[in-house]
């Protein structure tokens, strides 16, 4: 898959999705252009979650036109999930198998060459060598979410997902984390992650976006929006920063 043609890794036009009769997308229009670091803001229920699982194949949108490099939703699922790296609130781990066997399963399910390479490259960027034998059901959340992270990186993706992938990391993961999402080893890396930080969102962010009430109420590069407009826009969409 090469994006060299076009400009944008995510392109977004009506997306809307609702559980049961409750809405949770209303609407969302968004284009992330590919190697570039969107912060997603939000309050909690504001549809952060719901997008990043729609974008990721893994719940279905109920309209809209949604392309992840190049490919529309729903064509090819798996050759989007090839090029997909996803790090949610669930680690996507097998807790009775240890890290380096969850991570060698990854490896045969994206057929990928050099296994034992790639798990030792992902687990060495996370600072996770040591507890590569060690069963995942044995380990403390934060501990899953560092393996998670490796587990995502582990196929080279184009678009990395990131949904408040902050949650449980200590201040060494979270460094490790930051400098992952900073300096990513290939230009044409696409980021999304969400988070409630704003500090973090701009640090780390080449774009800022903020989703409220189910779309998307506000979006700029941050070389367009300083600090404190992002800040400004924050609070008119969704309250104080926490």
């Amino acid at each position: 898959m090469n994006l060299a043609d076009n400009p944008h890794a995510v392109q977004v036009r009506g997306l809307t999705k609702s559980f049961g009769r409750t809405p949770v997308l209303r609407g969302v229009d968004l284009d992330v252009p590919r190697g570039t670091v969107l912060s997603l803001l939000g309050p909690n229920g504001s549809g952060k979650t719901t997008l990043i699982r729609v974008l990721a194949t893994l719940t279905r949108p109920d309209a809209g036109d949604i392309h992840v490099c190049g490919v529309g939703l729903g064509r090819d699922g798996a050759r989007l999930r090839r090029a997909i790296g996803l790090v949610g609130h669930d680690p996507l781990l097998y807790d009775d198998l240890t890290a380096r066997e969850n991570l060698r399963f990854v490896c045969r399910m994206f057929s990928l060459d050099r296994a034992d390479d790639r798990v030792e490259r992902v687990t060495d960027l996370m600072g996770m060598s040591a507890d590569l034998d060690r069963k995942i059901g044995a380990m403390s959340h934060g501990m899953k979410k560092r393996f998670s992270i490796a587990r995502a990186l582990l196929h080279d993706p184009q678009v990395l997902l990131l949904d408040e992938p902050e949650t449980g990391l200590d201040q060494e993961a979270l460094a490790l984390l930051d400098e992952v999402i900073s300096l990513r080893s290939d230009s044409t890396m696409t980021v999304i992650m969400t988070t409630h930080n704003l500090e973090r969102a701009v640090a780390l962010g080449d774009r800022i976006a903020v989703l409220a009430r189910g779309r998307v109420a506000y979006h700029e590069s941050v070389e367009s929006s300083d600090t404190d407009a992002a800040r400004q826009a924050y609070m008119r969409h969704i309250g104080p920063s926490r």
